[in-house]
């Protein structure tokens, strides 16, 4: 049989810093992070839409010497490991005779470490350096967190990173929860993380046409997801984490039990690149709602992945309807990538942490921005426009989406609802 699997930890490094109440609070608020970035010592200067963790130290955070082995995106991502870990109530290091070798960790990122090696291309091509950092390789590997963390933490189970774009972080946290249900660890430290702030991905992205635009303070409500006159994403900055355990574990050690992980689908559309696919969206959503054993009326919350896209919303909210058919029009949805930006492999774990916040709170964050903009096109939905608290969310699922078709969507529920 199954084992049931516990969030016992959370943690975060985000725009608005990394006190989850206080992360929360202003979701609840609608309070958008976006603001317009400007930044120089580029090849040329960029000015675009941008969510960032600009208050963030990594000496002062990790130390020193284990920051200086690392680049940014690991720096966010260990720091939200840290504080999870200690929301767990769990000891940095194993105590005597404590073994961890069914602990584990299992990570998400979608571009790694590409700030290490644009720097190093930059500094080969444009400043005519011929020495490249010895640390390059280590800094620019997608597995530096859970490898860091495996390290600092006493981890001596499972350890391996997702690479699956804007779904890489919510497939990690689903291939946790399946490690600890089916017996095979005890305990997952499991997220993601990506810093996205360099001159490659904005142009990248830019090119793609798919980021809004934004001067000034207008920049703040760039990203619109749902709403008529939409125009696209806003990149971000920032990582999340979850401690999984087996319930059984938890309770013998007396943790606090933010909420309970039910299920998780994971599908391929198999048919574009980076069109979306209902199909592929409706299976990847039926399959978590049926292991998680959820019937539509259940559902009482859906963190959408809602990136503001004009082709990208129109499809979630088809299939949305086509999943929750008669229930569709009560069903709560929102897409807080309006207020913290798209973290891209991050996304995953920052929506799963907003889901498990809302059941344990019982309140629903809105979609900043949309008040009075719904598309047409997305409509037969419960689109929250503001916050709400106190209210049932007994069931909730956050939604992944990425190209490459990869589709990913988790299942939580409230421990007093089981």
């Amino acid at each position: 049989m199954p084992r049931r699997v516990a969030v016992t930890g959370l943690g975060l490094i985000s725009p608005y810093g990394g006190d989850l109440e206080t992360f929360f609070n202003r979701l609840m608020a609608g309070e958008s992070a976006v603001f317009h970035l400007l930044t120089d010592d580029l090849p040329r200067p960029l000015s675009m839409p941008f969510v960032g963790c600009p208050g963030f130290d990594a000496d002062a955070r990790l130390g020193k010497p284990l920051a200086s082995m690392m680049e940014r995106f690991a720096h966010l991502g260990m720091a939200a490991a840290f504080d999870a870990w200690a929301d767990a109530g769990l000891a940095r290091q194993p105590a005597d005779g404590e073994g961890r070798e069914s602990w584990g960790c299992i990570w998400g990122t979608a571009l790694g470490g590409i700030l290490a090696f644009e720097r190093g291309y930059r500094d080969m091509w444009l400043k005519g350096r011929e020495r490249l950092s010895p640390l390059s390789v280590v800094m620019g590997m997608n597995n530096a967190v859970n490898a860091h963390a495996s390290i600092q933490l006493g981890l001596g189970g499972v350890s391996f990173s997702h690479t699956a774009a804007c779904a890489s972080s919510a497939i990690a946290i689903g291939e946790a929860f399946r490690r600890i249900q089916a017996g095979d660890a005890d305990l997952i430290l499991t997220g993601g993380c990506d810093a996205t702030q360099t001159y490659g991905v904005a142009r990248a992205w830019e090119a793609m046409r798919l980021i809004a635009p934004g001067q000034g303070e207008e920049a703040t409500a760039a990203c619109r997801p749902f709403a008529a006159d939409r125009k696209g994403l806003v990149l971000g900055e920032g990582a999340a984490a979850l401690v999984l355990e087996d319930w059984e574990h938890a309770v013998a050690r007396g943790a606090r039990i933010h909420a309970e992980m039910v299920g998780y689908g994971n599908t391929c559309d198999h048919s574009h690149l980076v069109r979306p696919d209902v199909g592929g969206q409706v299976r990847a959503i039926r399959s978590a709602m049926q292991q998680a054993g959820l019937q539509a009326g259940d559902v009482d919350y859906v963190n959408a992945h809602g990136t503001a896209t004009l082709e990208g919303d129109p499809v979630e909210v088809a299939a949305l309807r086509e999943v929750f058919g008669r229930h569709a029009a009560g069903l709560p949805v929102s897409a807080t990538k309006s207020m913290h930006g798209h973290l891209l492999g991050a996304a995953g774990a920052i929506e799963a942490l907003v889901t498990v916040l809302a059941v344990a709170r019982q309140a629903v964050p809105p979609t900043a921005h949309l008040a009075g903009r719904l598309d047409p096109a997305c409509e037969g939905l419960d689109h929250v426009l503001e916050g709400r608290e106190g209210v049932p969310v007994r069931a909730a699922l956050s939604n992944s989406f990425a190209f490459g078709g990869s589709n990913a969507v988790l299942a939580f529920r409230a421990t007093s609802s089981h």
